[in-house]
């Protein structure tokens, strides 16, 4: 029998995550909830998804609209073994879950004292295997980690520079800026490091963080000190075994995030999606041996989704081998490498 899962919010993430869920064989989507009767209510119906109101007040909301649900979240989560939510943060619902009795996994805009567990699948599967409660991190952590890991577990990072070059807001909201302007995080460093060690409490990073106006990816340009020398064939050696990034070059025309996302459509992925972090390889550079640069991309809207299946798939022991899980959802989404 498949696993029955539970998709609380269906906006960007929670659609990405029910549509990979619907392709893999163990596991099905038993319905997903919503707040408001908006056009996405009424795709996850149109996709043949249970849709649910998330609570009894907005009920009057679907009913004016002409959209029929099955009933509300509390409802949905006593026919799931495990939810994910894709709500945003801070919305609270850890009670419900925990009153229901179904695991849970959050997204990355909640902080990881929420779960005490985040989750990446290539550097801590094992220690998610059967856990209640899993976060997985920020579709920029995610994007550092898949690079970083590798780095570490074959030449060892003696400390980390990351600079977030970020989107402003993702394609489909109007309501976010800056419209024409460059702006800094102030903080120091951003909360990007101090997540990043919510998965390798042992690496050394600091980064930084700016906003700029566009909204089709995220660029990081890293800066990074090995513990032993490598060189720039070693480096992309390592990181052509490990797995869902995709090599791009500037050589070869892509000059830009423009680019890379024109590479995602002509994969025919769905929504353009590209699950994988883009790294220049023509863009790697090593200095003396150890002090190593390079610039990757993310598209924030999809990174994630692989990760919260995988996730799945520790949490409920339906794979207990983390690479084994790794190969089936990249098999399931079409993703190589």
């Amino acid at each position: 029998m498949p696993a029955k899962i539970a998709i609380n919010g269906y906006g960007t993430i929670g659609k990405r995550v029910a549509d990979a869920i619907s392709l893999q064989d163990d596991m099905e989507v038993v319905g997903v909830s919503k707040m408001s009767p908006n056009f996405e209510a009424r795709l996850a119906i149109e996709k043949g998804y249970p849709l649910y109101a998330t609570t009894k007040d907005v009920l009057p909301k679907f009913e004016q609209a002409g959209i029929k649900v099955h009933g509300t979240l509390d409802g949905l989560l006593e026919d799931a073994d495990l939810v994910v939510d894709a709500t945003p943060e801070e919305s609270g619902f850890k009670p419900a879950y925990e009153k229901a009795g179904v695991k849970a996994i959050w997204q990355g805009g909640e902080e990881h004292s929420l779960t005490n567990l985040s989750f990446n699948a290539a550097a801590n599967y094992a220690e998610c295997l059967g856990a209640k409660f899993v976060r997985v991190p920020s579709c920029n952590t995610t994007g550092l980690i898949r690079t970083l890991y590798p780095l570490d577990v074959h030449f060892g990072i003696e400390r980390v520079l990351a600079v977030m070059v970020r989107r402003a807001t993702d394609p489909g909201d109007s309501k976010r800026g800056p419209i024409n302007a460059i702006e800094p995080e102030l903080e120091m460093p951003s909360h990007h490091g101090p997540d990043v060690q919510s998965v390798l409490p042992k690496l050394n990073i600091h980064t930084i963080a700016v906003k700029v106006p566009t909204t089709i990816m995220h660029l990081h340009a890293v800066s990074a000190v090995l513990k032993r020398k490598a060189s720039v064939t070693e480096i992309l050696d390592a990181w052509r075994r490990a797995t869902r990034l995709k090599f791009v070059r500037g050589a070869e025309g892509v000059k830009s995030t423009a680019q890379i996302m024109e590479i995602a459509r002509d994969l025919g992925r769905p929504r353009s999606d590209l699950y994988e972090i883009a790294v220049w390889d023509d863009g790697v550079h090593i200095v003396d041996g150890t002090q190593l640069y390079y610039f990757q991309a993310v598209h924030q809207e999809s990174d994630v989704v692989p990760e919260n299946v995988d996730a799945i798939r520790a949490m409920l022991k339906l794979e207990t081998n983390g690479r084994k899980s790794i190969e089936k959802t990249n098999r399931a989404l079409g993703i190589g490498g």
